[in-house]
């Protein structure tokens, strides 16, 4: 099931997003990318459907576990999320690039409940080899839910 969560980004060049969950809301995460957590909010960590797909992810650069996050309160609960180097965050709608998006190793920070992580190969030799990304990247399917990358710095 996607959740549709609140959010804001703070900070300008070490940036964190930090999500407003309505209860029984959750959010994925990278593992180790929580800043914080308030109080109700339980953590989960496991491979986020069996050993293959944590392989799956941890050839894209992830690591082999996926943290998921739910509020199991009765209000609103605040966490959030920071990339463990400088750059920038951005929120991405993937309903805009119609539900897959294709990204590069360790670009995914977080998304709400409901994205799977997969792995994608460059097409072209050409482009794996000279095209900076390599030949392995992401493909980030959802529904309709809100994910935020690590972009460029500016």
């Amino acid at each position: 099931m996607a959740h549709d969560i609140d959010y804001q980004i703070i900070g300008d060049d070490i940036q964190v997003v930090e999500v407003e969950m309505d209860p029984g809301e959750a959010v994925r995460a990278e593992a180790g990318a929580m800043l914080f957590m308030e109080d109700d909010i339980e953590m989960q960590t496991n491979t986020g459907g069996g050993i293959f797909k944590g392989l799956k992810r941890m050839i894209t650069g992830e690591s082999f576990f996926i943290t998921s996050f739910t509020n199991n309160g009765n209000s609103k609960r605040k966490m959030a999320f920071a990339a463990p180097y400088p750059g920038k965050i951005i929120a991405i709608n993937p309903k805009d690039f119609g539900g897959k998006f294709l990204c590069q190793k360790d670009g995914f920070l977080c998304a709400a409940q409901g994205i799977e992580i997969n792995i994608a190969f460059t097409k072209r030799i050409g482009a794996g080899l000279f095209g900076g990304e390599g030949f392995i990247l992401q493909e980030l399917s959802v529904t309709e839910i809100l994910l935020f990358m690590l972009g460029e710095p500016s």
